[in-house]
Order: structure tokens, then sequence, then C-alpha cells
């Protein structure tokens, strides 16, 4: 095969992947080919990277021997059907999209020849080099393949491995999680400019505290609730807004949220 590694889409989230493998050196430029029919994504990676690129899916199928599928869901089905006549039976594919199932895409790309498939879940903070991915086989991946999906990925994330039929809860957790913080820090900062702060300040204040309880729930021990306890003293102000998010059932709203991402997920997958 031509190409050791190829993108079949060269979005954001191919992008965070791409830099990663050729920072860390599991791969050059020159052994990379990616695929999108955008021409702005297509400069991005070859000008930025160094990357060859191709406006024809079917290529990268054919000649890569790791073909990263790296669409929307919607466009898996339309993408599978364009590179069946020409994907190469000795190829990876490993796929990022949420919802598509390794079976949905081993049969597409015809079952009879027992294509190799993984799927993993990955999230946005790749991008700097903090991301988590779940990765779990198809039907006729080998240790070998989950090896090769684990070099590519634990580049720019933590990776790890579980059953498939876990992965619309992965997905709701951690592919989508990054929003959910997104979205607190966003009313944190409404809050502080409701309180007097200018825009910037509310958000370094609110960006910085995020990072650093991060980094605190990465590196304690403590469990979440413990350091919660922690930062919440009896009858003081960080008491007073628990309370109120507990009054106001936001455990509760936030449990549901996050399961309906995971049906949401599923949905996808039918």
């Amino acid at each position: 095969m031509a190409y050791e590694l190829g993108f079949i889409g060269a979005g954001n989230m191919a992008e965070a992947i791409a830099r990663g493998v050729i920072g860390a050196g599991v791969f050059q430029p020159s052994q990379v080919l990616a695929a999108d029919p955008s021409a702005e994504r297509l400069d991005l990676f070859r000008n930025e990277l160094g990357i060859r690129t191709t406006d024809d899916n079917a290529a990268v199928a054919e000649r890569c021997r790791i073909v990263l599928l790296c669409v929307k869901p919607q466009q898996m089905a339309d993408v599978l059907q364009q590179i069946r006549p020409a994907a190469n039976p000795q190829a990876l594919f490993i796929s990022i999209a949420a919802g598509i199932s390794s079976r949905f895409i081993e049969e597409a790309l015809d079952a009879s020849r027992q294509p190799r498939v993984i799927r993993v879940m990955p999230n946005t903070p790749m991008l700097v080099g903090a991301g988590m991915v779940a990765a779990a086989a198809g039907r006729w991946a080998t240790a070998d393949d989950l090896a090769a999906a684990r070099q590519i990925f634990q580049s720019a994330a933590d990776v790890m491995e579980l059953d498939e039929s876990l992965m619309d809860a992965v997905t709701a957790v951690s592919g989508s999680g990054p929003a959910y913080f997104f979205f607190l820090v966003e009313q944190m900062i409404q809050a502080g400019v409701k309180l007097g702060l200018s825009a910037d300040q509310a958000r370094q204040l609110a960006s910085q505290t995020a990072l650093g309880a991060a980094r605190m729930l990465t590196s304690s021990r403590d469990t979440p609730d413990e350091l919660r306890r922690k930062v919440t003293s009896p009858g003081g102000t960080t008491q007073a807004a628990i309370t109120h998010l507990q009054e106001n059932h936001w455990p509760q709203i936030t449990v549901e949220a996050i399961l309906a991402a995971a049906k949401r997920s599923a949905e996808l997958g039918k």
C-alpha cells in the first residue's frame, strides 16, 4: 500500500488526530493521505501539515493500510457505498462516527470479506492533546489492530478499550462531555458579568477555575463528591449555590441530559 494512514473526512477531529500522530512521530506526513470535499480543508492538510490530499474517497480506501472514517454519522452509509468497490481487503478501518456500529460498517464494506473494523469515540480536547478515546473491536479486528488504533490516538488522548455495547454511553459521557463543561462555563461567565465583572475578567476566572478543577480531578485520589465537600463549608457561599442547584433538580436534569445524548447516539445507528 502506498500510504500508512488515510483520512476520509478532513474536519476538525481528523486534523487533531493528524497533528497528534505527526507531532509524536507515529507517521511522517509523506505516509498520510487525506480526502475531503472541501478544498479549504484539503488546503489546510496540505499546506499546514504537509499531507498529500485528494477529493477521491475511494483512493484512500484503496491505497492506505489504515483508513480513518472521519465523516458524520448521516454521511456514513453513502461514503461506505462509495468506497466499497475499491476498499483494500488488507486495510484496517477505524470509525469515529457516533452511533454507527462496527457491524454496520462491516456489512456495508462486504462482510463476506471479513473487513477489520474498529469503532472509536474521541472528543475535541484531542485538539489540545488532552483527549479521551474509547475503542471497541469489530468481529474480525485483532489485538494488533487495537494496538494500532491505540498508537494513533494515544498521541493526543488517553485510550480506553471496552465492549462496543458501551459505546453509546461513552458518546454521551466523554464524546459530548466537553460541551457540558463549556455550557457550564458559559453560565459562570454570564453570572460574573451580572455581578459586575467584565466579560474578559469573568472568562478568565471561570476558565482557569475549570482547568484547575479538572487537574484536581485527574491528580487527586479523592472522588468528585469528596473534592466538592472539601470546598463546601457548611453555611457558606458554596453551600448556598449547591443547595440552590439541588433544590432545582440540577443533578437529575444533568443525568437525564446525558441519558438523552446516549439515546440519540443509539438512534443515529438505526
